[in-house]
């Protein structure tokens, strides 16, 4: 990929992380030539310069076709239907996940130049249940619709690179933390919750065990992910476009450890009250090895007071 891309587009670009890339691009200086379409169900709330703001559904061919009109060098797809909205939801999940993610990459098939598409995958991928360690030779079986979705969609970005039609990659995003206003219908939420529940004093029941470990990097570790994936040569790219990024494997009872020791004046009560299936998609995540991403300059945040504060600078608190 070169960083001299001239359009770039970005889906999804209403929500809580392509707001964020949106103004990382208009900012980043290897990107300061292009033109940049951020695009949603919803028209983005953006403003920095450059930026096209379209609302539209991708799921309507017509405006697929009118976001790809200009061939844009630089992709990143983030829009889907999440989690437990995709268990709820088979058909919506479907046409998003699947059908429309699959009529873009048809869409922006370009053999005489191939745009790099960033796709925003999960570590879904992997189940539950998930194995005793996970690595690079780690082979996804997913149980949930949303990560079977994921998965569909990474065999389909790996089919069209390896034919020469896009140049792919496909990051697999672990726990973003901490974002305030977590959906509480979202399964996963109360991992955000409890950054913030610590840091005003409140008290709060986790559905996990101390000893539950879960994988985690930060808002700004996960922005720098999609810009770096953008970044990589094609020539370090083989066959495997898919990835799991680095993450630290972290125990619940550590991060509220930490937690108080950021903030050794809240008077926070965390009690853990465990739920089955919450712990076998959340708190028991196994130790990571991801030495293909790190040798191609991926990083998670290093430790957990740093976690800690770049999750939380970012959201404001």
């Amino acid at each position: 990929m070169s960083p001299s891309a001239r359009t770039i587009l970005v889906t999804g670009a209403n929500g809580f992380i392509g707001r964020r890339l949106v103004a990382r691009l208009a900012g980043d200086p290897h990107f300061a030539e292009a033109r940049i379409t951020a695009c949603d169900i919803v028209e983005p709330a953006l403003s920095p310069p450059r930026v096209e703001r379209v609302a539209g559904d991708l799921t309507d061919p017509r405006f697929l076709a009118r976001i790809v009109e200009d061939a844009p060098d630089l992709v990143f797809h983030l829009a889907s239907i999440l989690g437990g909205a995709a268990e709820a939801h088979y058909d919506l999940a479907r046409r998003v996940n699947v059908d429309s993610t699959l009529s873009l990459f048809e869409a922006l098939r370009r053999p005489d130049s191939p745009p790099r598409v960033v796709f925003a995958s999960s570590i879904a991928v992997f189940g539950p249940p998930l194995p005793e360690r996970i690595d690079d030779g780690t082979h996804p079986f997913p149980t949930m619709v949303y990560g079977a979705h994921k998965r569909m969609m990474e065999i389909a970005l790996e089919q069209f690179s390896a034919r020469g039609w896009i140049d792919g990659i496909a990051i697999r995003l672990p726990g973003i933390v901490a974002r305030a206003d977590a959906d509480a219908r979202q399964r996963a939420a109360f991992i955000n919750r409890v950054f913030h529940a610590v840091a005003k004093g409140e008290d709060m029941v986790l559905p996990v065990t101390p000893e539950g470990t879960t994988w985690m990097i930060s808002v700004p570790a996960c922005i720098d992910s999609f810009v770096r994936a953008a970044l990589v040569p094609s020539d370090r790219l083989g066959q495997s476009r898919a990835m799991t990024l680095p993450a630290q494997n972290v125990a619940f009872g550590d991060l509220v450890a930490a937690l108080r020791a950021a903030f050794p004046e809240s008077r926070s009560r965390i009690d853990y009250a465990p739920q089955a299936d919450i712990v076998a998609q959340f708190g028991s995540q196994p130790p990571l090895a991801t030495p293909l991403a790190e040798s191609l300059g991926f990083l998670h945040d290093g430790d957990l007071p740093t976690l800690i504060r770049r999750a939380l600078a970012e959201s404001g608190a």
